[in-house]
């Protein structure tokens, strides 16, 4: 069946480049005894955790190995069992230096006990719900990783109408939201379901763009008895997947300058988000895994893996594979919004979601040339601001215009840097000026 394809302003259409793992079923990676996992002790947005293990000590899979005593912090999980060989500086893929529980995996997998919290059918109280979330360590996993126990937790004040659960994935390249609504249906549901009971008022929406259609069509039939759930189908367009973006799309609303999507009743969350609240609530399970896409000319076996959370992206790479060439660049993430990586030995983190190893032909990029003012960055940017603008405040060190011109609405996207003719770093300027500017606000 199909369904009505809504959209927002502007944005862009990059090549999908999704199609040589969009068919390739999760498959489980299993970190060898032996291997060292790094864990470090800030993966999300807030303060980042305190150690709370020492050098020497065994721990268990899902015992807690980072405390969070911080109001807006989340609790870090060994994803192993094994014996903790040191606490040390490491880098994240984010390029964040912070303190990190190294463990050595035995390979046991031996666990901590858990108990069976709730079904769906049962009533949940919202305390206490809100605690197996937060105990567990769910974090945003399709964005910045804002933890999720305070996001399902809104100001006084403000009536939760709409609850979206973000299954656009429009990047390039990534496929595992795909996959997951096709494997993890009835997981994906159940968790919304969840959610829902906290806010008895709102509806749920799935946003799922139209080129996934085998999703749309699967997860249709499921929610057809489900009086409070839906399915809404997205035009593919980059970046229909960015919160406000996808907000607008399908309420029509607008999230204020500033503002939060809570101050217009609406919350979203990505599909891994939601099924992570499933596994927190009903089976108790912490967070100690992420679905990631590897893919690129350089790997050589690209799809979808579920992978430990501390596996280093050197680990990973050699467990899908291997190289079949040198990459010419690494990347955390997609390609118009990740990170690139000097270093395949940094750990994968609770906001890691893709891995990308290019070739030159497929990364080389063209020198940078002096603008043109053709004004095709204004043109296509989906938060209706003026990049050209706001990379010449950058370079002439103007903060004040940067904020007087709504620096800060930059979603970071990308648009602007892909479609400017003369290659200028727009998007790289601008998200460095944000996060001087948010920084100094702390």
């Amino acid at each position: 069946m199909s369904v009505p394809a809504f959209t927002f302003h502007r944005g862009i259409h990059p090549p999908s480049k999704k199609d040589q793992t969009a068919g390739e079923a999760v498959k489980k990676l299993v970190p060898p005894a032996g291997t060292e996992m790094i864990f470090p002790m800030l993966q999300h947005i807030g303060a980042p955790c305190e150690p709370a293990v020492s050098v020497g000590e065994r721990v268990l899979l899902g015992q807690v190995i980072g405390s969070a005593e911080k109001p807006i912090s989340s609790p870090v999980h060994s994803s192993v069992s094994g014996i903790v060989k040191e606490i040390r500086q490491a880098l994240t893929p984010t390029g964040v230096v912070c303190s990190a529980v190294v463990v050595v995996n035995d390979g046991k997998d031996e666990g901590i006990k858990t108990t069976r919290a709730h079904t769906v059918s049962e009533t949940l109280d919202r305390e206490e719900t809100l605690k197996l979330i937060r105990q567990a360590g769910v974090v945003g996993l399709g964005g910045a990783g804002f933890p999720t126990h305070i996001k399902l937790s809104p100001p006084p004040g403000r009536h939760i109408d709409t609850v979206i659960v973000n299954a656009a994935e429009c990047e390039p390249y990534l496929t595992t939201d795909h996959r997951v609504l096709l494997e993890d249906t009835e997981r994906l549901i159940a968790g919304l379901e969840i959610i829902l009971t906290l806010f008895p008022n709102a509806q749920g929406i799935i946003g799922i763009e139209t080129n996934k259609q085998d999703a749309i069509d699967k997860i249709e039939k499921a929610v057809r008895e489900k009086k409070r759930i839906s399915v809404a189908g997205l035009r593919p367009k980059y970046p229909q997947g960015a919160e406000k973006q996808l907000i607008y799309a399908l309420t029509g609303r607008e999230v204020p300058s500033g503002g939060l999507p809570a101050d217009i009743g609406c919350l979203v969350d990505n599909v891994d988000t939601v099924i992570a609240v499933e596994r927190a609530v009903h089976r108790k399970r912490p967070l100690i895994r992420r679905i990631i896409t590897i893919n690129g000319g350089a790997v050589k076996n690209p799809g979808n893996y579920e992978v430990r959370l501390g596996m280093t992206y050197g680990d990973f790479a050699r467990a899908a594979g291997g190289f079949t060439t040198q990459p010419y660049k690494l990347i955390s993430g997609g390609p118009m919004m990740g990170v690139a990586m000097f270093s395949l030995d940094v750990p994968v983190i609770k906001t890691s979601s893709a891995f990308l190893c290019l070739t030159e032909e497929e990364a080389r990029l063209p020198s940078e040339r002096g603008c043109i003012r053709c004004g095709r960055c204004a043109d296509y940017c989906p938060a209706r601001l003026m990049p050209l603008d706001l990379n010449k405040y950058v370079i002439y060190g103007e903060k004040d215009l940067f904020l007087e011109n709504h620096g800060l609405d930059c979603i970071e996207c990308g648009s602007c840097s892909y479609v400017c003719p003369s290659k200028r770093h727009l998007a790289q300027s601008i998200r460095a000026a944000r996060r001087e500017a948010l920084a100094a606000r702390k």
